[in-house]
């Protein structure tokens, strides 16, 4: 009878104790998952509304390694010390029998009940468990928060033994990568029409960053200029008959760029004199904003706010004239092409009935590849027949072909020796034509 009460007296305390650990390893679980994967920009957004469980969940992320291995720590005492109750209880009625049926029964319960349940309920709601268990985390890492770093920095010296350095990480590049992968996922719901079109729009805003002003910018060659020595009468034909309302004026050479007329503040001089021949051209026209071509989209954008300008002209290191860019051109590469009534049709892009287009050579191949969704590469060149010179390595002639990036370019159309017209057969269509 002895026996008998001295063995159930233990099973009655360590019940009760084996099912407190299981709840306790159940909560870490969960707070490890829910401080992981809880939505920073949200809780920032939260927190800036006045919640204060949020601006607790932020100051958690901000210690996110500590709170984590804390909750780590606390889950594996749990852990093993229900094992170890479970089996010294099992191992007293059952004897040796006792560990194999301490390690089924715990290895069940532990995965079931304080493992894969826990963490999928805080994984499904993410940020609403982080909100709800934000002040225990809070205060478990007040209390193993020191056991915890002693822990992290062991481990960081056996990883720094094997040649792992885990402190050398890269936050910027994770967060731009982590936003893209963002905007990938963006609009994947079916019906979605206009997600392709902000997925573009996101991904640009993102490339500000990236490139520069001689990437937009419309080339010299295609800039409308005004030679400043030229008869008054004759500048403001000029003006009247170009379809830009600033315009570049130099005096000798086009590199020399002395200032920008405007077409309004040119015309009201003509009218406030009466007639073009009283009206001096320095007068009227600004003087010329030059930037380097170099310059990146997202500072020359910033330096456009500043100066309250939409207009500067692109000189590369020698100081010629390498082209001009607006405010328009750096929203245009944002949310596409604006076109107004003035504009001439500059798509430069003819869809055929093979499914292959024709193209003038000075499309940009940004424009091509958000068109048409095509993915060829725009490091190498800016313009679709700078992509072909650069793979053809010679200047190629009238009826030539050439395939590369998995498309086939025919040349169509030559101007000296720029290609201004050819011909381009996507994968799709060469597929369709082979078929």
């Amino acid at each position: 009878m002895e026996a008998e009460l001295h063995l159930d007296l233990p099973l009655y305390i360590a019940t009760p104790l084996v099912m407190l650990c299981l709840a306790l390893g159940a909560y870490m679980s969960a707070a490890e998952t829910a401080i992981t994967g809880a939505s920073a920009p949200r809780m920032h957004r939260l927190a800036q509304q006045g919640n204060q469980r949020a601006a607790l969940v932020n100051a958690l992320l901000e210690r996110k390694d500590e709170a984590v291995s804390a909750v780590l720590l606390g889950n594996s005492v749990m852990n093993i010390l229900s094992a170890s109750l479970t089996t010294a209880v099992l191992t007293a009625i059952f004897g040796a029998a006792g560990v194999v049926y301490a390690t089924l029964a715990i290895g069940v319960l532990v995965v079931i009940f304080a493992e894969v349940m826990p963490k999928t309920w805080a994984l499904l709601r993410a940020d609403r468990v982080a909100l709800m268990l934000a002040p225990s985390i809070f205060f478990t890492l007040l209390i193993l928060g020191p056991m915890a770093r002693g822990v992290a920095a062991i481990s960081r010296l056996f990883l720094r033994m094997m040649s792992v350095r885990p402190d050398q990480t890269n936050a910027a590049a994770e967060q731009n990568e982590l936003l893209r992968g963002a905007i990938e996922m963006h609009g994947g719901g079916r019906g979605d029409t206009d997600a392709p079109a902000e997925k573009a729009m996101l991904r640009s805003v993102l490339d500000l960053g990236d490139r520069t002003v001689g990437d937009v910018m419309t080339h010299r060659a295609s800039v409308v200029l005004i030679d400043g020595d030229d008869p008054t009468e004759s500048i403001v034909t000029q003006a009247l008959a170009a379809p830009y309302t600033r315009i570049p004026v130099y005096r000798g050479q086009p590199d020399n760029i002395v200032g920008v007329l405007h077409a309004k503040d040119l015309f009201r001089a003509v009218k406030a004199a009466g007639g073009p021949e009283a009206v001096k051209i320095a007068e009227v026209m600004t003087p010329p904003w030059f930037i380097p071509q170099s310059t990146v989209l997202f500072a020359q954008l910033q330096a456009f706010r500043a100066r309250h300008e939409h207009f500067a002209i692109v000189v590369d290191e020698y100081g010629a004239l390498r082209g001009i860019i607006t405010l328009e051109d750096i929203i245009e590469e944002i949310v596409g092409d604006i076109e107004d009534e003035h504009d001439a049709i500059k798509r430069g892009v003819v869809r055929r009935d093979d499914g292959s287009l024709v193209s003038q050579g000075d499309v940009p191949i940004r424009d091509l590849n958000r068109e048409f969704d095509w993915h060829l590469p725009e490091d190498v060149a800016i313009t679709i027949a700078g992509l072909v010179l650069h793979e053809a390595r010679r200047i190629p002639e009238v009826g030539q072909t050439y395939a590369f990036y998995g498309f086939r370019f025919e040349i169509l159309k030559r101007e000296g020796t720029r290609i201004a017209e050819l011909r381009i057969m996507p994968p799709a269509a060469i597929q369709a034509a082979n078929a």
